[in-house]
């Protein structure tokens, strides 16, 4: 019941969303200035990663759901 116990409180902390970052500034510090190929390129890859992490997020909430299903018998 210990690595449960454990695992349920890492997986609590890991489930908070870290700190939003502005897109904009990040890519403009980071690739330049807007429009360019770089910056666009910034941009796409800043989408793409929010939603793998949004969708990696829901994943990982149906698993614990189902985990948590099987362990009360439901």
């Amino acid at each position: 019941l210990a690595g449960c116990a454990q695992l349920s409180q890492e997986t609590s902390a890991s489930a908070q969303p870290a700190p939003a970052v502005d897109d904009d500034a990040y890519c403009r510090a980071n690739a330049g200035v807007p429009g360019s190929s770089a910056y666009v390129a910034c941009r796409k890859n800043r989408d793409v990663a929010a939603v793998r992490g949004s969708s990696d997020a829901r994943l990982e909430r149906a698993h614990r759901n189902l985990a948590e299903d099987m362990l009360n018998r439901r």
